[in-house]
């Protein structure tokens, strides 16, 4: 689920060149195409038969950065993760033979604006329209964990790669010497690279003692200004003035703006570095000169 996603896209890449079978679920018909499953999670739709094996990622979700927030896509944003995820883990929990491990998205929002306080996968949730979400997207994965099934339920950060997403959107005004801090510049930004936000779905399913809520964000935290600023050095430009509050709530909508562009949390990756797992970009610095050809 939600394989057509740049996360998506490039797990399914991973798992082919590994030889591991892979059955990606799309909302469209593919009968006569191997490999394919069909779902309609807002019709109650899922080919069962497909999903028999011993793994099953969830990545699934509509865009949160893709334009303001109206009711409407809000109630999308809902149905996509929290009623997708409900559907998918009843059909599940209800198998003779279900699968060993679920991996299940979530995100860095359900903990709200936490300002400099570190924040770890035991800290309490925030509060806000995403924190309220996220809580009821893991809610969501409780029939699957109540069959036996092992549940990771991953918090992803801004997932970084130039080529969709928040960086890519970033990168025509920072190489034009626009880009900007967002406001006053210190709210935290919790980021991972796409090659780590892969790695730790991959390690996630082979990590047999890993359950629950896992942070997946890169272990250097970072401000919006930080960001900024290395992305600028990066790119080899300047910046612009910051970019003030009131002119990002009338771009974006307040609830918008405010939730993810101008407050954030310090979240810290505790378990899975507990874990054993090896970050390829613990730096954003590195990341970044990667990324774009400087590495």
């Amino acid at each position: 689920m939600g394989a057509s996603g740049l996360m998506g896209t490039a797990l399914l890449s991973g798992l082919h060149k590994s030889g591991i079978a892979v059955t990606a679920f799309s909302r469209k018909r593919h009968s006569d195409r191997p490999g394919v499953g069909h779902w309609n999670p807002e019709a109650g739709l899922i080919e069962v038969e497909r999903l028999r094996g011993d793994a099953v990622v969830n990545l699934a979700g509509s865009n949160l950065g893709d334009g303001r927030w109206t009711d409407a896509r809000k109630r999308s944003f809902w149905s996509s993760r929290v009623e997708s995820t409900a559907l998918l883990c009843r059909t599940l929990a209800a198998l003779d033979d279900p699968p060993r491990v679920l991996i299940n998205a979530s995100g860095a929002g359900y903990y709200g604006d936490r300002g400099e306080e570190a924040v770890y996968e035991d800290s309490p949730p925030g509060s806000g329209f995403l924190a309220e979400l996220c809580q009821a997207w893991e809610a969501a994965t409780a029939p699957a964990a109540a069959a036996g099934i092992r549940v990771v339920k991953l918090r992803f950060g801004v997932v970084l790669t130039p080529r969709g997403g928040a960086l890519a959107k970033m990168l025509v005004p920072f190489r034009l010497g626009l880009g900007a801090r967002l406001g006053g510049g210190q709210q935290r930004m919790p980021w991972i690279a796409l090659a780590d936000a892969v790695g730790a779905v991959a390690f996630a399913l082979r990590n047999s003692e890993l359950s629950g809520p896992v942070n997946a964000v890169a272990p250097e935290s970072v401000s919006n200004a930080q960001f900024t600023d290395v992305l600028a050095g990066v790119l080899g430009r300047g910046t612009f003035v910051p970019v003030p509050g009131i002119a990002l709530r009338a771009m974006f909508g307040g609830e918008m703006a405010r939730e993810m562009l101008l407050t954030g949390a310090n979240v810290r990756p505790r378990k899975l570095e507990e874990s054993g797992y090896r970050f390829e970009y613990p730096r954003l610095q590195d990341a970044l000169d990667a990324m774009l050809g400087r590495g």
